[in-house]
């Protein structure tokens, strides 16, 4: 008999007669005629009650039915008298698939977060991973629906890249020379003798290959892990995350800023409409305020700030930061929180940053002091959305370029977009996990990715 999910027995709206699930143990009670078995195979929230009589097939295992212990159940499935659920199974064969014996590490109902970082790999089987995780594969879909809907072309960035996007110098280095016999011309390395004949890295950003294809395809978005080398142990920061990007030529910064509330707002509804039952979890147990920061997100129009409004706002509230405030400081996460929780109580678009503080391919306004750069910042997480107008004029991009000790030749392909047929266009990155963090009320980014990579910490 073709095994049932558990999501689908407990959902239907009729019995589903015999049928064979499977999953892991949560809880056993037993006693001298019965016992009764909980069991969930990941498919949702609620755990599936079985109803095990003495005598029946498998009944002589049953002291091996710890927590943990995966098993395999045909039966018959019947309305519950219980309270939370509509149908339970009345098990005519029990069939142990895998024991977990004592040692188990969760034999417990509640664990620490911590705790449960130190063994990702099993994290997923609680209820709070389980359901985060869930979440997460339903806004992976709920992204490529969102574009494809729109007309956005999915592009895939390369992985390894000769161009550090953000001018940072953060990133991983990926070479095949012998570490421990680097060939060496004058101090220098030689990296001719490495694969690429250059040095290489892992990217940051899939944002120049988008370009590319933007200004061919007309509007494309990727969906990809990115990589930082940041030695940052915040929160808020990972070595390895995802991130969508959309580019979209003949773009402005007001369409860029109208892309970016759009879907951090189409996405939000998706969540609250399509992942209740986990989300009801994490307005329980997590953030009680959540769902009304999620109502907001999701109805009240983002308020639009440009740069120097802002810090005059900071500078003239009144309350002591960390960090300075005034043009030419950037935002940092105490001030954005302010500026979205406390002064505007929504989320805020802030544009046109200081040229001085932003990267070299954001497009200079007429100004000649700021950038058509714009950040989208939501409660309690801060930024989550940065993006810009792409400064698309040959002369001004290599002046800038020039500016900062750029290399152009290292970027000769991307200079030629600007040579041939350039076009005003846009984009913007926004962090997934940062996203999956204001959805869900989890405070720490090494909680919404299966398998976090931080500083002096990698598994599997």
């Amino acid at each position: 008999m073709q095994r049932v999910r558990i999501t689908n027995i407990l959902h239907a709206d009729t019995p589903m007669g015999e049928v064979t699930v499977m999953g892991w143990v949560r809880t056993k009670r037993e006693s001298k005629d019965f016992a009764f078995v909980e069991i969930n195979d990941g498919s949702c929230l609620h755990n599936l009650q079985i109803i095990l009589d003495a005598g029946t097939s498998g009944w002589e295992d049953l002291a091996q039915l710890l927590t943990g212990t995966s098993v395999r159940i045909n039966g018959s499935v019947v309305p519950s008298p219980g309270k939370g659920q509509r149908w339970e199974v009345k098990a005519h064969r029990l069939e142990i698939i895998g024991t977990a014996g004592p040692e188990y590490p969760l034999q417990k109902k509640r664990h620490t977060d911590e705790f449960l970082r130190t063994i990702a790999h099993l994290r997923p089987r609680t209820n709070k991973y389980g359901a985060l995780f869930r979440i997460r594969a339903e806004l992976s879909f709920a992204v490529h629906r969102y574009f494809h809907e729109r007309g956005f072309y999915l592009v895939h960035a390369p992985i390894l890249t000769g161009s550090d996007c953000e001018g940072a110098g953060e990133m991983f280095q990926v070479t095949t020379l012998p570490l421990d016999a680097v060939p060496m011309e004058g101090g220098v390395v030689r990296y001719d003798e490495d694969f690429f004949g250059r040095p290489a890295s892992l990217t940051v950003s899939g944002q120049l290959a988008a370009e590319n294809l933007a200004c061919a395809l007309g509007q494309v978005y990727t969906f990809g892990p990115t990589f930082r080398a940041e030695n940052s142990n915040t929160p808020k920061h990972a070595a390895e995350f995802w991130m969508v990007e959309p580019e979209m030529a003949f773009a402005t910064l007001a369409d860029d800023m109208d892309l970016a509330e759009d879907l951090v707002r189409e996405l939000v509804r998706y969540a609250m409409d399509c992942c209740r039952e986990d989300l009801a979890l994490f307005a329980q147990f997590v953030d009680p305020g959540l769902m009304a920061t999620l109502e907001t997100v999701a109805t009240r129009p983002f308020v639009r700030l440009p740069y120097a409004e802002a810090m005059d706002i900071l500078v003239r509230s009144g309350k002591s930061f960390q960090f300075p405030v005034g043009f030419g400081h950037d935002l940092q996460t105490e001030h954005e929180r302010f500026l979205t929780e406390e002064y505007c109580q929504a989320p805020v678009i802030v544009y046109d940053y200081p040229k001085e503080i932003k990267a070299f391919y954001m497009r200079h306004n007429d100004d000649g002091r700021t950038v058509a750069a714009m950040d989208l910042l939501v409660p309690r997480i801060g930024e989550l959305v940065g993006g810009s107008a792409r400064e698309e004029r040959l002369d001004v991009l290599a002046a800038r370029m020039a500016e900062l000790g750029m290399r152009q030749e290292d970027y000769w392909w991307y200079l030629d977009l600007r040579r041939f047929g350039t076009v005003p266009h846009a984009g913007f990155g926004m962090g997934f996990e940062r996203f999956l963090m204001l959805v869900t009320g989890v405070s720490n980014i090494r909680d919404v990715i299966p398998f976090p990579r931080t500083p002096k910490h990698l598994e599997f």
